[in-house]
């Protein structure tokens, strides 16, 4: 008797392995042939609403937080100088060195009225708030006003502002005053 039960098990196997078969057969046969495969991407809709960033370049980024803090755009290279009330009281443009911080929160650790840039340059009002790659990296002014391309062979951390905008700057950018750095 336990030979003819163990045929039994066998045929019933048997039989739900080729049901298995015709059902995944038969599913198959109505699947799309784009299934699984990359999709072209499709045109943007010309009524889609662009992000303010695009639509206004001195748009403040909307991952910014909230309340008092300087924001620093790497992708724009432009900083905007933010009140208490959440409102933009000046935004410019700014040339970075060679090494970016990494985005996050950050607060103004160290200020110098005057200094000598890592570039060899004096600068005046300079707002230090992180180190990345052995690079301090913080906003200042050359005092000749230029605000030149950095050299790419030397780690340089300074992010220069015009004089007008670094004065700026250096009045609202006190210790511990909150820099976002976002991409």
């Amino acid at each position: 008797m336990a030979r003819s039960s163990s045929g039994f098990v066998a045929g019933l196997t048997v039989a739900a392995v080729v049901a298995v078969g015709v059902l995944a057969y038969q599913a198959s046969a109505h699947v799309p042939d784009t299934l699984g495969r990359p999709q072209p991407k499709k045109s943007p809709s010309t009524t889609a609403p662009k992000s303010p960033a695009k639509r206004n370049p001195q748009a403040l980024p909307g991952s910014s937080g909230s309340g008092e803090r300087v924001v620093y755009a790497l992708g724009t290279d432009r900083v905007w100088l933010v009140g208490a009330d959440g409102k933009v009281q000046r935004t410019f443009k700014v040339t970075p060195g060679t090494v970016d911080p990494l985005p996050g929160r950050y607060a103004v650790t160290s200020r110098s009225a005057v200094s000598v840039g890592s570039d060899g340059r004096p600068v005046e009002h300079i707002v230090r708030f992180a180190t990345h790659q052995g690079a301090v990296i913080g906003f200042s002014a050359a005092v000749d006003g230029s605000t030149p391309k950095p050299d790419t062979s030397k780690k340089l951390g300074g992010i220069r502002e015009s004089r007008v905008d670094g004065t700026a700057m250096w009045e609202f950018a006190t210790l511990r005053t909150t820099v976002v750095v976002t991409e």
